[in-house]
């Protein structure tokens, strides 16, 4: 039997109401949980109280959410890296994407190096670096990759999504990060790469755009739909009895 109770959704990432995201963010779960007739029971986590597993191991799912440098680049390290190994549904948004691209390159790729050059400028393997045009407070065109879970959730359809961001995946980089597991899910105009998930994972989307900011103009989000449905499915597998 199945018990439906509140889904579990932990967000990671140090709150900060005078940022766009994260005012966003609770309006944007709001709309898919009465899209999706759920009940959520949210909670923000600060990086800086995540020092194991134990803090977030109780969620159906976890956001990692904009606004890095995290207090406790670790802690956000460390929640990205349990999703990914306990196929907890992830979905990382700005500051969420570069991180979930470091663990990656850290933990899957075996590059101890790897690190953001937002906070290891110096890094010799700097797998997320300066964008050659900064996106900060810009609406953009998107192609999501056919056959991806974010394609699906736009119903195979380009979109317009806002950034606020200086920092993406290095270019140098690429085609070791995006070959394997981890691969492409959208690209802009340019081609290059905007969002990413895991292959074989319930639901691993991390994107360099702001999905959540559409709640902002009171339209629901098709990624933090897909998000909340998968942490929904989560949650049910628990209470399975």
């Amino acid at each position: 039997m199945i018990e439906q109770g509140p889904v579990r959704i932990g967000l990671v990432g140090d709150r900060n109401d005078e940022v766009v995201a994260h005012r966003a963010i609770p309006l944007a779960l709001a709309h898919a949980a009465q899209d999706l007739g759920l009940t959520l029971d949210v909670h923000w986590i600060g990086t800086d109280t995540i020092e194991s597993s134990a803090v977030i191991a109780s969620f159906d799912g976890l956001w990692c959410v904009p606004a890095s440098p995290y207090r406790n680049m670790e802690g956000a390290l460390i929640a990205i890296r349990y999703a990914r190994e306990h196929d907890v549904p992830f979905l990382g948004t700005c500051g969420g994407f570069q991180h979930a691209v470091v663990e990656y390159a850290r933990h899957v790729l075996g590059w101890a190096d790897a690190d953001h050059a937002e906070t290891a400028p110096g890094a010799s393997r700097a797998v997320i670096a300066p964008l050659e045009c900064a996106l900060v407070e810009v609406t953009a065109r998107l192609h999501f990759v056919p056959g991806t879970q974010l394609a699906e959730s736009y119903s195979g359809r380009d979109a317009s999504e806002g950034y606020h961001c200086r920092y993406g995946l290095n270019p140098a980089f690429r085609d070791a990060l995006v070959s394997g597991q981890l691969r492409a899910a959208a690209l802009d105009d340019a081609g290059d790469v905007r969002a990413v998930e895991l292959v074989g994972h319930p639901f691993f989307v991390a994107t360099l755009f702001q999905p959540e900011r559409a709640a902002l103009q009171g339209h629901p989000s098709p990624a933090v739909s897909a998000f909340v449905r998968a942490c929904a499915r989560s949650a049910n597998h628990a209470t399975v009895g």
